[in-house]
């Protein structure tokens, strides 16, 4: 049997299925990456169910691109069209791909396919979802939910680049490289150096918290000399200045154990921080926003952890819908 009579008989699984849709959407947005193209390559090698859900991907997509390509559309309505089809290309790949004739295969891949810039990451979670990464230098990354990082290695140095959400980083000696080349991480608001040890990076809109619980990091700026910062303190970097943050009101890295750990935290914060973790709202009203609670809270299941808030605060959950949880004062 040749190479495509065998293809026609295979099944891939969802998932091999899914991951050859993020490969293709990696090498539409990387198209001139050797590195991105050799590992795609080295994925479809890898089994035969892989090649497969490769090519079907590539023939659904290109007759969705011929048949819009067809019709009368430009400027920005072709723009419009064009992600229909990709979006279309997408929930029918599913099906056709993988034989998975159900009804809300739409939503199905809604909730489980990373957002486009989760699938062009090098290493990324989902919401809820927490994964931890070991680089070839002996760096290990944690990865909290809905987050994306790059990694970019050369002869001269490691670059890790944290494009969305928050890691933690164990830092490596990079015994390999005499001498051993600097460990920069970046983020939209700057550049810092890991010298040695463990620390956390937070990219919020408008600022990057850092904050380092072992060792040392330098905070590099292009308007004055490299910062350092020591374990158990805590900066905010604005992409101008660095600013020494107070003790915080929770601790930096628990996640990195499935926990929250607070120490009199505002509930409001608490909730906003209970919400990274799962979809749709969850919110509190403002005449309890001011409440103060301490203690430890696993993240594995955050129902039960807001279940939890009645016993220590004069509190009731409100569920409108599974995904829609209000906080308000208990009457």
């Amino acid at each position: 049997m040749n190479q495509a009579s065998l293809l026609d008989h295979l099944q891939p699984s969802p998932a091999v299925v899914r991951q050859a849709i993020e490969w293709m959407m990696r090498l539409n947005n990387n198209a001139a990456s050797p590195r991105v193209h050799r590992r795609c390559e080295q994925w479809r090698a890898a089994h035969p169910d892989h090649e497969c859900a490769w090519q079907r991907v590539l023939s659904l997509n290109a007759d969705l691109h011929s048949r819009f390509q067809a019709l009368p559309a430009s400027g920005a309505a072709f723009d419009a069209l064009e992600t229909s089809a990709q979006r279309l290309g997408r929930r029918q790949a599913l099906k056709l791909l993988s034989g998975l004739l159900v009804a809300g295969s739409g939503a199905y891949l809604a909730k489980d396919l990373a957002p486009w810039q989760q699938w062009t990451a090098d290493f990324s979670t989902r919401i809820g979802q927490r994964s931890g990464f070991a680089l070839t230098d002996g760096t290990r990354l944690r990865l909290n939910t809905d987050s994306a990082v790059d990694q970019n290695f050369s002869a001269r140095q490691r670059l890790i680049t944290l494009n969305k959400g928050e890691i933690l980083i164990n830092c490596g000696s990079d015994a390999g490289s005499i001498p051993p080349r600097p460990l920069l991480v970046g983020c939209k608001h700057g550049m810092v150096e890991g010298l040695a040890g463990c620390f956390v990076m937070r990219q919020e809109e408008k600022h990057t918290r850092l904050s380092v619980t072992e060792g040392r990091v330098l905070i590099h700026s292009p308007v004055s000399i490299p910062l350092t910062v020591h374990a158990g303190q805590s900066y905010s970097i604005n992409g101008q200045h660095a600013d020494l943050l107070p003790e915080p009101d929770m601790d930096p890295g628990a996640w990195a154990d499935g926990l929250i750990v607070t120490r009199n935290m505002r509930l409001g914060d608490f909730i906003a921080e209970v919400a990274r973790y799962r979809r749709g709202y969850v919110g509190c009203e403002q005449d309890v926003a001011q409440l103060r609670l301490s203690g430890v809270f696993r993240l594995e299941d955050t129902d039960k952890l807001l279940a939890l808030l009645p016993q220590s605060l004069p509190v009731r959950l409100n569920y409108r819908t599974r995904w829609w949880v209000t906080l308000q004062r208990n009457a």
